[in-house]
Order: structure tokens, then C-alpha cells, then sequence
């Protein structure tokens, strides 16, 4: 019986090429999608899971101490509260502290290569040797337990031993300089760490070997190391986290009690964006779950096609069934056989999806980044094509078959099948609808998510961000001594035409916060304040706008202040001129009179609300360099910048950075997501239009003799596709009704994750429909047009 019906199958699907076609391209370009989106939210959902103990393993954050004191929560402790923790609990497995810093790493020269030098960003950690315990990254040299436990030794991965030695088995025992400071040997290399980790390794130092911090300062270094513990099993962590309070009343001064800390699961760091990770790529639960839902759409509008598809070809295979139930072929028997011809196109067109897919996947790699693995072996991958499969035949089949099935053999010898019978047009009306309605959502919610990162882009920032290249400059004092020197070389360059020495860009991801004493107040400020150090020629260079008094001038020391409109806010000051004269005190050593009022400026990205900023001259902190450089001869200007920059610092490597690129940095998670709901915009679009197209060649063909008749009496072309046409644009109306609504609900949660952001105004839901409209239209017309210039001739000439 199966290899009759899989040959009647064969043999239908090959009568009608066309209809198998349009429904095998339009669920294989759904199931490719599916297919991308399950890998995706795979991937996302398998980081840092390698880890033995991971269920057990928890990273020590920061949070407020009380609900509303203005205090952000943030991934980083104050660098005693590992010490102490491991005191205060020995019940506690493992307790380790790790600190990121960036610079510079010196490869030593042997007899046999020369010194060689690189800047290090992001990968460069001082770690307790108990972090290899908690986390089980792979070794290929070296004891973990051991390599980390003596001052001044270092671990590489693979990679970065291969860079500065060439072999990573020649690495070990030789020397590096950090900083050109500290000299440290190589007592370990681990394989490089997987691309699903959150952890982006590369040179990690012992924790002893760290310099210039205090590891018993709970205030000056708050937020400056990382923690992470491993709970012995039986230990409930929520109850934990109860005690935590505790121990921060037990340890912090109490003036500086402003922030408390928390427990927050492994499990948890890649998808909790309040808290960010060490590789600057968190992806929230919610993108996982709109990317569910989105697979979800998808499948359904392939669905869809199909079931139309195949009620309306019901018509023209009513006299097969007829025979075949005159023959004596059940219900059942036939219900078989439609539901096979149907597991037959769902399984020809999973075989191409998987083709898809695997073309497009290095496309999606490359645009979020990341090593997503297609593997036709992986059990996982297999058992998801299987359950697509069986899912997409009976969403798409069970009901076409239900209703073939169905029709009495009288009525189909006697062609006397109507609509009606055949499914309705009620229905396919119905799933039309449903169809563009869907995909009028992505639509919206693409256009929605281009606006914001288009705003994020674009929006005024409060201060000029255009022809500024930023600088990094050494931090030792040797480095310091040099920058009159450097500030006067540079700006004798005809191309550049102001310059500012900081600690940070007005506009950075990093941050120097703190509490302070306000007008001689004997206890500090209650809300966090972002201290900005900059010289006088911040305001030249970077041009905020002053609201009240002047810029500070120039000094080595802190001797004046200049705030933001959002300080003298929550300071409860009306008027910005009141605060002019008012002594900031903070650390009870640095102190000075606010001298002047900027308007707000942001001060980190978008997403995060304008805080209150003080800005001031503290020479000792300066890290970078602003420099404004005119748009003519920007090649020569660069290279000037460099030469005067490597004379100046000969033992350190130059890298510069213009500040519009950095600030386009820090929304590219949100661009990457914005590009690839395009795609999945495009996809639904353009199944819907596979779908719409068949849909009217039948009804084209249907009303071959409706249509005849009416040109013999005079109608046009126009109005021929007009005719045809009309329907479909009531439907997509009807479906925009129904879907803007969604949209709307769906965009503006969103939208509320951002402190600032676009409003979702009528604009862009007109923008959809009319978007959905010229869609159907050149679908619908081009099929309409053919059928409306064809020669009556050929469809009268049997009447």
C-alpha cells in the first residue's frame, strides 16, 4: 500500500508543477528560517554551559541598597569582598576574584626574536588561582590549580601564545612585560576559549601581581573587580543572598552603604543586560523569545500557503476523488494518500531548507557575530527537522486532506464541486488575511527597531562628537611629565584645531562614579554622580553649552567644578545660578568651587538615562586624548598626530579611535537585530507573495470564462485587474486592522527597556500598510495583467 501511494503521490505532485513548486519553495525558505532561528537561540542559550559545576556558580553583583537611591546595579564589587566573603562563609566551595585591565604587553627578546609589543583590550584579566576551579576551561600546558599562585606568573590561551612566541609550545617559562612595568613568566596555556563563553580570555595574570589599588578599600575601588563563587550543593542561593546584607553592614563604612550586593546565577550573566558581561555581548531573554515567535510566524505563513494552495486546487482533483471512491477507496484510504503527498512536499522542501540554511549561515555568522555550528549529525539538529516535518505536514495537509476526502463521488463525476465545498472561499479569505497580517507585524516592528537605532545614531548627543580622534596615552609619570610638550606639538599642526586631555570621551561605556559632600555638608550625596576629568579644553574641543557661570580653567589640580543641569536637579536647586560657588568635596581631599552649568550631554549610550556629571581638571588621571582635526588632509593630520605621539612615548604602541565610531559601537548589538529582522521581514513578504501569486492563478483560471465574457463586452484591462485585484486590497487592510494593533503593543514594551527612544507614531503604521499594499498590488497584477490580456478567444471557444 505505501509504495502505491507514494507513486500516485510522485506522479500528482509532477502533473502540477507549478503548484508543487510554489508550495515546496515557500516551506523550504520557511523552514530555512526556522532552521537559522533554532540554531541561533541554540547558541545563545549554550553559553558558558560547558562548565561542570555551572548550576552551582554565581557572580557576586551590585545592586542599591534601597529601592529608588539612584544607584544603577553593575557586574562590579568592591575588591575586598572576595577576601571577605571567604572569611566571613568557609562554607563557600570555591571564592575567587578576577580584575580586567587593559594595556600593554611586551614579548621580552630571547636569542632568537626581538622585542615585540601589543596593546591588549578586553582579554586581559588578574585572576585568584581558585577561578580555575570554578570555571573548567581546558589546559594545554601548565597545572591549573598551581599556575596562578605565585606573583608575577602568567596563563595564555593558545592563540595569544602563538602570537607572541610564534609556538605555543615554546611558551612556557618565557617572559612578558605588562605595562612596561611588571615582568611576568608564562606558567601556563590553555586551549582558547570557546566562542560560547562570556569570558574572552587570553593573558590572565596572578591577582597578587596587581599594583596601584588598594585590595582594602571597600569605597575608592567600588565597582572596580569581579567575584564569583561556587555554593556547596544543599546551599539554597536565595537564602544566600538574604545574609548578604548582612555582610555588607558588617564591612562597608557606613557612609558609604549606598549599594548592597546579590548573587546572580551563571546561567543568568548572558542574557541580564542590566549587569553586561565581559565580552560586551548580553542577548536578552526577550530578543530569544521574539525570535521564537518570529520562526513561529514564519512557519505558519508557509502553512497557510499551502493549505490555500491546496483547497483551491481541490476543485480540480474532485473527479480523481470521485473514481477513487467508486473504485472503493475509503475515507481513510484517501485521507492517506493526501497527507503522503503532502509529507512528501514537506520532506522534499526540509531537504532544500537545510541546504538554505547552510548557505546562508555564514551570512548570519558574520552578521551577529558569532560560530553557530550546522552539523547534520548533531542529534539535537535531527530531532528538530523530524519534528518540523511532522508538524508542518499535519498543519499544512490534515485539513486539504479532510476536505478532498470528503466529496461525494456523485458530485465529483458530475464536476458539479463547488467553492464552497472545496474549502470556502470564507477560509482562504480568512488565511489570507491571517497571512499579511503577520507579516504587516515584522514589517512594523522593523520599521520600529530602525527608527530607534537610527535614533540612537543621530539623536543630539549634547556635545560635538564630529572630526574628534581619541587618543589613548601612557598612565605612568615619566608619560605625564610629557604632555605640555604634546599638547604643544599638536597644536601647531595646521590640521588640527582644538585638543583636551581626559580620563574618559564625554560619551563611554566606562565610568568613574562616587559620592561627594555638597556646601559643606557633613554627609555625602545619596545618588551616584559620574566624575568626568578633563582640561580646560574639553569645552573647546567638544563644545557642551552653558547654562549658567563659566568653564573652569586650566590647572594641574582640582581647584574648580563644572556640573550638569541633571546634579543641580537632584540636588533640588531651581535655578542653575544658585550652585554657582558651592563647594564639592569628596574623599574629604578634593574639594573646589562649581564655577559653572553645562546643559545635559549623554553620557553613556541611549539606553541608559542621563546621570548626574561633575567635570573638573585632575591632571594625574588624564588616559586619552580628544583631538579636533579639520575634514581637509585628514591622512597627513593622522600621520602627524602619530609621529608626534611615538616620539613622545617610543616604548608604547600608538592606536587611535574616532569618537563617532566608538559611539556607533556600542549600538551594534541593536543594529545587528534590526538587520536581521529585515531578513525575516523579507522572508515572510515574500512566502506571502509566493502564496498571493498562486492563489490568483487559480482564481485567474477559475474565472477564465467570467473574464472572457466580460472583455467580449467591452472591459478593459484595468479594470480586468481591478476586478481581480480588489479583493486581495480589502484583505490587507483588514489584515493591517488586526495586526497594527499587535505591533503597537509588542514595540512599545520594548521600546520602554530604553530611557530614551522613539515614539511609535502613525507615521510608520501607514508607512507598513502602504509597504504591504504595493506588495500585493505588483503580485496580484502581474498574474491579474496576464489574465486580463489574454484572447477571449481561448476561453469562449468550448461555450
Amino acid at each position: 500500500m505505501l509504495p502505491h501511494h507514494l507513486k500516485t503521490a510522485l506522479r500528482t505532485l509532477s502533473r502540477n508543477k507549478g503548484y508543487t513548486l510554489l508550495n515546496i519553495i515557500g516551506l523550504s525558505v520557511g523552514v530555512a528560517a526556522c532552521l537559522l532561528i533554532f540554531q541561533v537561540v541554540r547558541w545563545q542559550l549554550s553559553f558558558d554551559n560547558f562548565h561542570v559545576a555551572k548550576d552551582r556558580i554565581y557572580r557576586v553583583v551590585s545592586i542599591p541598597y534601597k529601592e529608588g537611591s539612584g544607584y544603577n546595579a553593575r557586574a562590579g564589587v568592591a575588591l575586598p569582598v572576595a577576601s571577605a566573603l571567604r572569611i566571613d562563609y568557609p562554607q563557600l566551595e570555591k571564592v575567587a576574584a578576577i580584575f580586567g585591565r587593559d594595556g600593554q604587553v611586551t614579548v621580552l627578546n630571547d636569542t632568537h626574536s626581538a622585542e615585540k609589543k601589543f596593546n591588549e583590550e578586553n582579554d586581559v584579566y588578574f585572576a585568584q588561582p581558585a577561578f580555575f576551579d570554578i570555571f573548567n576551561f581546558a589546559w594545554l600546558a601548565g597545572n591549573p590549580k598551581t599556575a596562578l599562585t605565585a606573583p608575577h606568573t602568567v596563563v595564555l590561551t593558545k592563540a595569544t601564545a602563538i602570537k607572541y612566541f610564534g609556538d605555543w609550545q615554546t611558551a612556557m617559562g618565557r617572559s612578558i612585560k605588562f605595562d612596561n612595568h611588571d615582568i611576568f613568566k608564562v606558567t601556563g596555556v590553555m586551549k582558547d576559549v570557546p566562542a560560547n563563553t562570556d569570558f574572552p580570555l587570553g593573558v590572565v595574570f596572578s591577582y597578587t601581581s596587581l599594583t596601584n589599588v588598594d585590595l582594602t578599600d571597600w569605597i575608592g575601588t567600588y565597582g572596580r573587580g569581579y567575584c564569583f563563587v561556587r555554593l556547596p550543593s544543599g546551599l539554597d542561593a536565595g537564602k544566600f543572598n538574604g545574609e548578604l546584607k548582612n555582610f555588607i553592614n558588617r564591612h562597608e563604612p557606613k557612609e558609604g552603604r549606598i549599594h548592597g550586593i546579590a548573587l546572580q546565577p551563571l546561567a543568568g550573566m548572558h542574557f541580564d543586560g542590566r549587569f553586561g558581561n565581559y565580552n560586551g555581548r548580553t542577548f536578552s531573554k526577550e530578543w530569544i523569545t521574539s525570535l521564537i515567535l518570529t520562526a513561529a510566524f514564519l512557519l505558519i505563513i508557509a502553512c497557510v500557503n499551502f493549505v490555500n494552495l491546496a483547497t483551491a486546487q481541490a476543485m480540480r482533483r474532485s473527479q480523481e476523488v470521485g473514481v477513487r471512491k467508486v473504485l472503493g477507496s475509503s475515507r481513510r484510504q484517501l485521507m492517506g494518500q493526501f497527507m503522503g503527498e503532502t509529507a512528501l512536499i514537506t520532506l522534499l522542501a526540509v531537504l532544500i531548507a537545510v541546504g538554505l540554511a547552510s548557505t546562508a549561515l555564514p551570512f548570519f555568522d558574520q552578521l551577529l557575530k558569532m560560530e553557530v555550528p550546522l552539523r547534520l549529525n548533531d542529534p539535537w539538529l535531527l530531532i528538530f527537522l523530524g519534528l518540523v516535518t511532522g508538524i508542518v505536514t499535519v498543519l499544512s495537509g490534515l485539513y486539504p486532506a479532510f476536505i478532498l476526502s470528503g466529496f461525494s463521488p456523485i458530485y465529483s463525476l458530475k464536476n458539479k464541486i463547488t467553492t464552497k465545498m472545496s474549502g470556502g472561499i470564507s477560509l482562504r479569505r480568512i488565511l489570507t488575511t491571517l497571512q499579511f497580517g503577520v507579516a504587516q507585524v515584522l514589517i512594523i516592528c522593523v520599521l520600529v527597531a530602525s527608527s530607534q537605532v537610527g535614533y540612537f545614531r543621530n539623536a543630539p548627543l549634547g556635545f560635538d562628537k564630529a572630526s574628534i580622534v581619541d587618543v589613548p596615552i601612557p598612565g605612568d609619570s615619566l608619560s605625564q611629565s610629557r604632555m605640555n610638550s604634546v599638547r604643544q606639538q599638536l597644536l601647531q599642526q595646521p590640521g588640527i584645531e582644538t585638543l583636551s586631555f581626559s580620563t574618559f570621551s564625554p560619551l563611554d561605556n566606562v565610568i568613574w562614579s562616587n559620592q561627594f559632600k555638597f556646601d559643606h555638608a557633613t554627609s555625602k550625596t545619596v545618588f551616584q554622580t559620574y566624575f568626568k576629568w578633563a582640561d580646560a579644553g574639553f569645552f573647546a574641543t567638544y563644545q557642551p553649552q552653558l547654562i549658567a557661570g563659566r568653564a573652569y580653567r586650566q590647572s594641574d589640580t582640582l581647584q574648580e567644578f563644572v556640573v550638569n543641569e541633571t546634579l543641580v536637579k537632584q540636588l533640588g536647586i531651581r535655578d542653575p545660578k544658585d550652585i554657582l560657588g558651592k563647594e564639592i568635596n569628596f574623599w574629604d581631599q578634593k574639594r573646589g568651587a562649581v564655577v559653572g552649568v553645562v546643559k545635559d550631554f549623554q553620557t553613556n549610550s541611549m539606553q541608559s538615562p542621563i546621570t548626574p556629571v561633575v567635570l573638573g581638571c585632575w591632571k594625574e588621571n588624564y588616559e586619552m586624548i580628544g583631538i579636533k582635526i579639520k575634514p581637509q588632509n585628514i591622512p597627513q593630520t593622522l600621520a602627524a598626530i602619530k609621529s608626534i605621539w611615538n616620539a613622545a612615548y617610543p616604548d608604547y604602541v600608538y592606536q587611535y579611535q574616532f569618537l563617532d565610531e566608538k559611539i556607533d559601537s556600542y549600538y551594534k548589538e541593536e543594529s545587528r537585530l534590526s538587520q536581521l529582522y529585515r531578513v525575516f521581514a523579507g522572508l515572510a513578504i515574500l512566502i506571502s507573495c509566493l502564496g498571493l501569486y498562486g492563489l490568483v492563478s487559480f482564481m485567474a483560471v477559475q474565472r477564465s470564462r467570467e473574464i472572457g465574457v466580460r472583455k467580449v463586452l467591452g472591459a478593459t484591462a484595468a479594470q480586468i485587474i481591478y476586478l481581480l485585484s480588489r479583493e486581495f486590497t480589502i484583505l490587507v487592510g483588514i489584515a493591517f486592522l488586526a495586526s497594527a494593533p499587535l505591533a503597537w503593543y509588542l514595540m512599545h514594551h520594548w521600546l520602554e527597556g530604553f530611557a530614551s527612544h522613539v515614539s511609535v507614531g502613525p507615521g510608520i503604521f501607514l508607512l507598513a500598510l502602504a509597504c504591504s499594499l504595493f506588495i500585493a498590488w505588483c503580485t496580484v497584477g502581474y498574474r491579474a495583467f496576464k489574465a486580463a490580456t489574454t484572447n477571449p478567444v481561448h476561453t469562449l471557444r468550448t461555450e
